[in-house]
């Protein structure tokens, strides 16, 4: 069995194998830590113990540790409790496990304990996994089968090995394993898979797992290109994500993806999630939809706009001169020279400012008169204005009662734009 270990590994790695005991990741530890010295990098064990097969589990532990002292190798264990994980996140415990297994691996990365972990995924699980995601009703992306290198640090140097072959390795160098009983328990749906259907396809495309390792090599290709395509449409800031119009539905599609996971989300989107943005593409603006985890997607003219919807605080603040903060904004009301340029920014007349006024956010029933008259509904004016609606009712106002006197950043009312009887300029500046 002959391994390219150069595409993975570098000069002075610490690579870390992922070792449950299995005859797998037990190959892997036993043919890196064989080629160890001559690639001058130094392989260590990491078990993690999921908590899940009670004292087997932990013997499975400790024989992995009596294998590490016989053979003089480091062993980074970790015990986790995937049930719990399960029960508290309603997940699968095949899901939970996995998520916990992870964790463990950077959480050894990231305090220096290793550069990368190995694990021993290979052509079979790959063949399963492709299988796992078509019936899930997965994208492209699902079916580019498992990755060879994830983010430079999580290595598969097996992927491409058969089965047989890594069966074979074991056999002729004695390599010591123990069997997990739960891989033969088809209520765990890989095991179903692995069990029932793997060797039927087999019976009938005995090269199946070549087949599909050409066909995941090509979709990983496509998939990676729609990717850096879909990215190109996507614009990302603090908190939002917008999707640029007009955009292919198949880039649209994954730029949500994209727009969620930027946001926070990292699981449960489903396809009636993106159908339910792309329906926006063909509506008026200002509709909107609700997502996952208060999020809220709305078309705004050329874009699709994601934002995290906030509960907006009931603000009642009376008028005064000098700095002042609302909604995270800071500005100042401060008074300005006679002659000062009145283009050169936003001024009031502090005199007719009544005295009841206040500051705070819009409300339904508020009205604006414009620079030269006319008054209409607050909101059809910030429309008027392409303020998005998602921005309306956080943006701070000065009223005195439903009357808007001005719209703080936009628009000074008529009723107190400075004229020639002005004695008092007041200039509005944020931080």
């Amino acid at each position: 069995m002959q391994v390219d270990l150069n595409k993975f590994i570098t000069k002075n790695d610490v690579v870390a194998v992922a070792t449950s005991g299995g005859s797998d990741s037990m190959a892997l530890l036993h043919y890196l830590h064989k080629n160890s010295v001559g690639l001058s990098v130094k392989v260590v064990a990491l078990n993690v113990e999921h908590g899940i097969r009670g004292q087997e589990s932990i013997d499975d532990t400790n024989f992995v540790i009596d294998y590490c002292k016989k053979n003089q190798i480091e062993c980074i264990t970790y015990s986790v409790n995937s049930i719990k994980k399960a029960k508290d996140e309603k997940l699968s415990v095949e899901q939970s496990a996995r998520a916990l297994r992870y964790e463990c691996f950077f959480d050894a990365i990231n305090k220096g304990k290793c550069t990368k972990v190995a694990t021993a995924h290979h052509a079979k699980d790959n063949l399963e996994s492709v299988l796992f995601n078509l019936f899930r009703g997965s994208s492209t992306s699902g079916l580019s089968g498992i990755n060879e290198n994830y983010s430079d640090k999580i290595i598969r140097p097996f992927l491409n090995v058969q089965k047989e072959q890594i069966d074979k390795y074991v056999l002729e160098n004695h390599v010591p394993f123990v069997v997990d009983q739960t891989n033969f328990d088809d209520k765990y749906t890989r095991n179903f898979i692995r069990l029932n259907l793997v060797p039927k396809i087999k019976e009938i495309f005995p090269d199946a797992e070549k087949s599909v390792a050409r066909y995941t090599e090509i979709a990983k290709l496509e998939s990676d290109f729609l990717d850096r395509q879909a990215l190109l449409a996507l614009e990302k800031s603090e908190g939002e994500a917008y999707i640029k119009l007009p955009l292919e539905k198949v880039l649209f599609n994954r730029a949500v993806v994209f727009a969620l996971k930027h946001l926070g989300v990292k699981k449960d989107w489903e396809k009636a999630h993106i159908d339910a943005v792309f329906s926006l593409v063909e509506n008026n603006n200002a509709k909107q939809v609700n997502l996952l985890d208060g999020i809220v997607a709305v078309r705004e003219y050329d874009k699709i706009t994601f934002y995290r919807k906030q509960a907006q605080k009931d603000v009642c603040i009376p008028f005064s001169l000098g700095k002042h903060n609302l909604n995270n904004k800071t500005f100042c009301f401060s008074k300005a020279k006679k002659d000062v340029d009145l283009k050169s920014g936003l001024f009031f007349d502090l005199d007719k400012i009544p005295t009841d006024s206040v500051l705070r956010f819009k409300k339904d029933d508020d009205r604006f008169t414009k620079l030269g008259g006319g008054t209409k509904d607050l909101n059809n004016y910030l429309c008027d204005k392409k303020i998005p609606l998602r921005m309306r009712n956080s943006l701070p106002i000065l009223a005195s009662g439903n009357k808007v006197l001005f719209v703080l950043g936009v628009a000074i009312s008529n009723d107190i734009k400075v004229d020639d009887t002005t004695k008092n300029i007041i200039q509005y500046t944020e931080d």
